[in-house]
């Protein structure tokens, strides 16, 4: 048989090829410039996006199109279609939830490693991708001088995942095989895991789908007085009582920087407790474990060298673009053991010689990014001097912030500043002088300084975010976004001003009747 005339005539399916190197350069550079302009705008949009919901489907076509689009195009309709539908993380003038700090190196990280594409589950799929984080985890341990039991070097070591969420399932995971393993899985119904009640949302959702019933997650409350931390009696309180009832305690979070008050537990009393009873102890530093790599905040983990995991997220504070989450583990086996993997098609005579990390068995998905890429250049590109500093200017502008509010009179500080987290509002004195009464129920001052934030954030100037803890709703003021400086800082303190006075002025009596004259 002859072989095959394969023609090389032009046909309707004729395209250029999707990674041509000229035309990724070409539209490479039109991207980045229209990033750079961004930037460079970015405080000309307003904070939060003003969209309504189902925007977006009003200004698109019904159906994708059959014919390719060029560039220019596609950029167009960004700028005129999506970016309107962005809440800007990036602006100086954010200040809600957590920061998402980014940085020219984070991002370049990001697009070396989408670039190179890599799928790193096993040494062997990709050596740099493995090496190179098990390298800038030791690094990340060494800055936050974690116990040597943390480090490849001790035995333990340390694994880049997408979010706070997947540490916290991938541990408590491991904590369940370990004990079911041991007692057996009919066990797995009297398994107890613990929190305060300001513990993240993610842990009950990771033991959820770990098997735990919820009738078996124990919310400790924290009070105001103690700043929202777990208390270790109120810890040992809760487990004594399953204990009567015939349960197992196996795990424990402690957290340093809730979500609400960037309250700290405290970890060493809480890890005294929970080893009295051979607990899995996870410490949650996600936004707070960032700033610890600064000599002056490292105490805020003292007693994590008696935890058996902890975690933080980079992509919050420390200029690492989204996601990129750091565990460290004493006891890798107890992951290796519950979530390895080994099928014909994944073996390999590397894997088989026991030297080398297959971090498919460290997480719960086979393929992973190349994370350690951008968080290396982020290292190697701004230094730990420069990354200690950044951290310690939103602190520092964070107190200026918190004394401002303290020399306004209508306002309090709801609990004491922690990191550069601020929690503020206006205070029942101040309304109850504005509408000359003499008593204010804490729902009505609530819904006051609800509506002070809802008219700040409707304006776009600047973004704040609250939480309501112990029945009190507070507002945040969180620092962190790269580009923020400290006259962004004086004038979202400005804006908050005027907006209370409004607020405030139309509960004052002349208003109130000139109202319902009208």
């Amino acid at each position: 048989m002859g072989s095959l005339d394969i023609k090389q005539e032009s046909s309707p399916y004729t395209m250029t090829n999707p990674l041509d190197p000229e035309e990724f350069r070409k539209q490479g550079y039109m991207v980045i410039d229209f990033l750079a302009e961004y930037y460079k705008s970015l405080e000309e949009y307003p904070v939060r996006s003003q969209v309504e919901p189902g925007y977006l489907r009003k200004r698109l076509p019904e159906s994708a199109p059959h014919k390719p689009e060029s560039m220019d195009t596609i950029l167009k309709d960004i700028q005129t279609d999506i970016i309107p539908g962005l809440t800007h993380w990036q602006s100086p003038n954010y200040y809600a939830y957590f920061p998402s700090s980014g940085s020219t190196a984070g991002l370049l990280g990001e697009t070396l490693a989408s670039g190179f594409n890599v799928v790193g589950f096993n040494w062997i799929s990709s050596p740099a991708a493995t090496e190179l984080e098990t390298i800038v985890m030791d690094w990340l341990a060494n800055m936050l001088n974690l116990p040597n039991s943390f480090t490849f070097s001790g035995n333990g070591g340390g694994v880049m995942m997408g979010t706070t969420c997947e540490a916290i399932l991938t541990t408590i995971t491991a904590a369940r095989d370990t004990f079911l393993n041991k007692y057996g899985p009919d066990t797995i119904s009297k398994l107890v895991v613990y929190g305060s009640d300001q513990t993240h949302c993610s842990f009950f959702k990771s033991a959820k789908i770990a098997g735990i019933s919820p009738s078996n997650f124990r919310t400790i409350k924290t009070t105001r007085s103690n700043s929202y931390s777990l208390l270790p009696e109120s810890l040992k309180s809760a487990i004594e009582a399953d204990l009567k009832n015939g349960l197992i305690p196996l795990f424990l979070v402690a957290t340093v920087g809730t979500t609400s008050t960037a309250a700290v537990d405290p970890l060493g009393p809480l890890c005294d407790v929970a080893k009295e009873y051979n607990m899995w102890v996870h410490v949650d530093a996600a936004y707070a474990g960032n700033a610890c790599i600064c000599p002056e905040l490292r105490y805020m983990i003292n007693g994590v060298e008696k935890a058996d995991s902890f975690s933080f997220n980079a992509h919050k504070w420390f200029l690492t673009t989204l996601d990129c989450c750091c565990l460290f583990v004493k006891n890798p086996n107890a992951l290796v053991r519950c979530l390895s993997t080994n099928p014909e098609y994944l073996k390999n005579k590397a894997t088989d010689t026991q030297q080398v990390v297959d971090y498919k068995d460290w997480q719960l998905t086979l393929s992973r990014r190349f994370r350690s890429l951008k968080m290396w250049m982020v290292i190697k590109s701004y230094g730990v001097d420069y990354l200690r500093n950044f951290l310690r200017s939103h602190v520092d502008m964070a107190i200026y912030f918190e004394q401002m509010v303290k020399k306004d009179k209508r306002f309090e500080i709801v609990v004491p500043r922690s990191f550069a987290l601020v929690c503020f509002r206006v205070c029942a004195s101040a309304v109850i002088q504005c509408c000359g009464q003499k008593f204010l129920e804490e729902e009505k001052l609530n819904e006051i300084n609800s509506e002070l934030l809802e008219s700040i954030n409707s304006v776009g100037k600047i973004y704040m975010t609250h939480s309501l803890v112990d029945g009190i709703f507070l507002i945040r003021f969180a620092v962190g976004a790269t580009l923020t400086e400290v006259h962004h800082v004086t004038y979202a303190w400005k804006l908050i001003q005027e907006h209370a006075t409004i607020v405030l002025g139309k509960r004052s009596p002349k208003n109130i009747i000139s109202s319902q004259c009208e």
